[in-house]
């Protein structure tokens, strides 16, 4: 299935002639199918014509652009299969796109499975073509210490022409974890400060009063991100303050955050929101974020509550001590340390002065460092690079 998707309006000069772009990524929530989505609708912004192949429609995709176009993977259940072949049905898709429609570039959100696909695709092609490798995170914090992916992923960042990391931790941990030699180049993940949609008054319609403070929470609920202490944190403010929590999103957790939930006698004041497309509207609504994770590549959550004026409190592990200043845009925590985190919230929320500072410097900070144009031009130098080669 091939699909037009929006009209492009340019918002810089390009720094490379027009090409076409292969974008392969997961289209569901999650920090890399947004960066890999947005990177792709600026792109095409730049007159680049993209196509993203995946699965599904990317969710942010929500408007038709007559430069980007849609091929669906479609993965047949054959007996002879345990599993549905993805992977297969994936690299096929790609080899077929690069011949079709004549690609420049393959940009692979993910060194597993994505990355592999696409070296396996180009191998399968009639046409050269380059493949950008960006990794996320997932692919070598956690899959990276199997044994079982190891050599795969280092055949991938090795095949790959170029490799980006969206942190210097992340980067660090890559050159750590693999035996490769290949350089890796930070690209942080990115922001763009004109939200596309908005909706109504939404504090009002989730019954939050005037004077409540509102934290927020927005992750896929893992273990990893560690929900639990979003809550025991928001139990100590709470009881200091009257306040709400949204927690937004959804996952294998969500179960035992309900319950926690309610030991804490915490249902009336925690909104469970569920998987959200658009989070600009809740962001604008919250006084603080919460991203408590042990683990954390980058924390692109954080980049769109910033953008928003929302100062946010982070742990010191993977990419967030990256994103946030401590004590300047927000504050920095060891991991579970609930004691401190709630401190520090109540000292931000019952402290206007120093809430309106940190949310000045957050806004300016991010759109200073983070903004779209400027890293996607980032990633245009480098397919720029790579052709050259």
């Amino acid at each position: 299935m091939v699909g037009l998707i929006g009209v492009p309006s340019k918002i810089s000069e390009c720094v490379m002639m027009t090409r076409k772009i292969g974008i392969v990524c997961y289209p569901t929530v999650g920090g890399s199918g947004v960066v890999a989505t947005e990177l792709g609708i600026q792109l095409a912004e730049q007159n680049h014509e993209v196509h993203f192949i995946s699965t599904t429609m990317p969710f942010r995709l929500k408007k038709l652009y007559p430069n980007i176009y849609f091929h669906e993977v479609e993965v047949s259940n054959y007996p002879v299969f345990k599993h549905p072949p993805y992977d297969l049905s994936l690299a096929s898709k790609i080899a077929e796109v690069i011949d079709r429609e004549e690609l420049d570039i393959i940009h692979a959100h993910y060194a597993v499975p994505h990355a592999i696909c696409s070296i396996f695709a180009k191998q399968m092609a009639n046409r050269d073509v380059k493949i950008v490798t960006t990794l996320h995170g997932t692919d070598i914090t956690i899959l990276g210490i199997d044994d079982n992916f190891n050599h795969m992923i280092s055949y991938a960042i090795d095949q790959s022409d170029q490799v980006t990391a969206v942190s210097n931790s992340l980067r660090k941990q890559t050159e750590n974890a693999f035996n490769i030699t290949k350089p890796i180049e930070v690209i942080y993940n990115f922001i763009d400060p004109e939200p596309r949609y908005t909706q109504g008054n939404l504090r009002s319609q989730l019954g939050i009063q005037e004077h409540e403070k509102v934290l927020i929470h927005i992750s896929n609920f893992r273990q990893v991100k560690r929900v639990d202490d979003v809550v025991k944190v928001f139990k100590t403010v709470h009881d200091q303050m009257d306040s709400k929590l949204l927690l937004v999103g959804d996952g294998p957790e969500h179960l035992k955050i309900r319950n926690l939930v309610d030991e804490l006698g915490l249902s009336e004041s925690v909104i469970f929101l569920g998987r959200q497309d658009n989070v600009h509207d809740l962001l604008t609504i919250s006084d603080l974020k919460l991203l408590l994770s042990e683990k954390e590549s980058f924390g692109l959550v954080l980049l769109e509550a910033m953008v928003s004026g929302v100062p946010c409190i982070g742990t010191d592990i993977g990419g967030i001590p990256e994103v946030i200043i401590d004590n300047e845009t927000g504050f920095i925590s060891q991991v579970s340390d609930i004691d401190d985190i709630a401190q520090k919230s109540i000292t931000l929320l019952t402290d206007d002065e120093k809430w309106n500072e940190f949310s000045i410097k957050a806004k300016k900070y991010a759109i200073k460092h983070f903004s779209a144009e400027q890293i996607v031009k980032q990633y245009e130098n480098i397919y720029q690079n790579v052709l050259k080669n």
